[in-house]
């Protein structure tokens, strides 16, 4: 990289921290902090769920699939996203809004209580951040990885350096700094992908090389499924895609939660699924195209970074290595500003009587210590990340793995159909889908296996619990919980 690179990329990371200053003004307490007081703009929100939804890891291990096995990735990774918004939009997304609304939530798990029992809360509770922290520190990782690409930086020292940047704005400036900072992210994603994109097909002969490359890459890379990427491995990872998108990651339920209406959050969704439908298809073409600008690239988890210092002039590969940090800053601040509010709100009050009863400033406070330690735990994850194979291992055999069993009673819990599932229906499919985990990983079982187990034995446990009790009364508290958050309970608040 040249001066010039170096320098863009300063502007974009004082930028960031700038922005986050900015937004303490927001911050009066814990709800906005938290859950920017529910009066987040359907806009803002939707487009922060789509900028929350990449990271660096998108760059690194993505790429490497797409060099390896084609237009396949577009299939797998991007349309669940798809259908996961549009279920959001029209049954999940205003069932958080308004939970909010009718109980004053500020975390995703803070409704479980009531409708599975403390117990089941606390489990699930518990699972959900150490799973994060996985998640989290293979983001820190990919980026660390892109950083010595660009840069030749050792990998701890780039992951040092981002997770620092985004451990200040995101621990003062809480949702309203992380939603600021992810528009802002987007604009300059906007701006990277498209150059690189106009970049590549100029060198490919023009907008012509859209629909022309497919015959001359290797056999089946223009196939919608390749390789290890089955229809089968595709139907276990979109199923835990789309419970993680509707709440089982709670980043995501988080800005549904701090939509103002229903109707707003309904909007949020529609909006990030539009935009996974077309964005993705900008971002991956240079990748799909690797194996004809790049033949013989012996590290495919590379690729992008040398995309960019090949094809874009001095300035704009500084842009891109910004836009590569913007993703990977997006996604870990908005799952760390969650994760935060599920520790406040819902661990350390049960581990200590002296955590209940605080004064607004003192849970704002505690909101952002926890936030502190937190990220500082997921960098540890992330410079010890080859110890749980690598970044892809973390994220698809890993989390890919364990985010179904820990969104089933989240995300079903809300849908009146399941209203007969109660504690032992959430902790029984928690445990099975852990216990398959478990079992694939001990007999080296394949990716499809280890990725669609866990999720589908914990969805036959649940479903036939529910089942199972079907006759039996339903507890005064769900009922009113599962009334509250319908579209009748919201219209009568509104009346109210």
């Amino acid at each position: 990289m040249r001066a010039l690179d170096y320098a863009v990329v300063g502007a974009f990371f004082v930028l960031m921290i700038l922005i986050g200053l900015a937004s303490i003004r927001k911050v009066r307490g814990s709800k906005d902090y938290f859950v920017g007081g529910g009066k987040v703009p359907w806009w803002l929100a939707g487009v922060s769920l789509h900028v929350s939804g990449y990271s660096g890891v998108v760059f690194v291990a993505m790429a490497a699939v797409a060099y390896t096995h084609g237009f396949s990735l577009y299939v797998w990774w991007c349309t669940p996203y798809v259908f996961a918004a549009a279920l959001s939009a029209y049954v999940i997304a205003p069932r958080w809004s308004r939970l909010r609304q009718s109980l004053h939530i500020e975390s995703a798990t803070e409704y479980l209580a009531i409708r599975y029992g403390l117990g089941a809360q606390q489990l699930i509770a518990c699972c959900g951040v150490g799973l994060k922290l996985f998640d989290v520190g293979a983001k820190w990782a990919a980026l660390g990885v892109l950083l010595h690409g660009f840069t030749g930086l050792p990998l701890v020292t780039g992951i040092l350096i981002s997770g620092g940047i985004s451990l200040i704005y995101v621990t003062v400036g809480g949702l309203w700094a992380d939603l600021y900072t992810d528009f802002a992210q987007f604009l300059v994603q906007l701006v990277a992908g498209t150059t690189l994109l106009v970049a590549v097909l100029s060198k490919l002969g023009g907008a012509g090389a859209l629909f022309s490359i497919w015959h001359r890459l290797p056999p089946g890379h223009a196939r919608l499924f390749n390789g290890e990427y089955t229809p089968l491995f595709f139907v276990g990872y979109a199923l835990g895609n789309i419970l993680s998108s509707n709440g089982g990651t709670w980043n995501q339920a988080t800005r549904f939660i701090a939509a103002p209406t229903g109707s707003s959050a309904r909007k949020s969704a529609i909006l990030c699924g539009l935009l996974y439908v077309f964005w993705p298809l900008v971002l991956f073409f240079p990748m799909w195209a690797g194996p004809l600008l790049e033949p013989h690239l012996a590290h495919p988890t590379q690729l992008y970074p040398l995309l960019v210092l090949r094809f874009l002039p001095p300035g704009l590969v500084g842009l891109s290595l910004a836009a590569m940090f913007a993703a990977t800053m997006s996604m870990t601040t908005s799952d760390t500003n969650a994760i935060s509010a599920v520790i406040t709100r819902d661990l350390l009050p049960q581990m200590s009587p002296g955590f209940r009863g605080r004064s607004e400033a003192g849970r704002l406070r505690i909101a952002r210590i926890s936030t502190f330690v937190f990220t500082l735990l997921t960098l540890v994850v992330a410079v010890e990340s080859e110890h749980f194979g690598g970044v892809l291992g973390l994220i698809v055999a890993w989390f890919g793995a364990l985010i179904g069993p820990t969104s089933i009673p989240m995300v079903c819990g809300l849908v009146p159909l399941f209203k007969h599932a109660g504690s032992r229906a959430a902790v029984g499919s928690i445990l099975c889908g852990v216990a398959l985990f478990a079992a694939a990983v001990a007999l080296d079982a394949s990716m499809t296996a280890r990725v669609g187990l866990p999720t589908a034995g914990s969805a036959v446990v649940y479903c036939a619990a529910a089942w199972w009790n079907r006759r039996r009364p339903v507890p005064a508290r769900v009922e009113n919980l599962l009334r509250g958050i319908s579209a009748a309970g919201e219209r009568s608040r509104a009346e109210a």
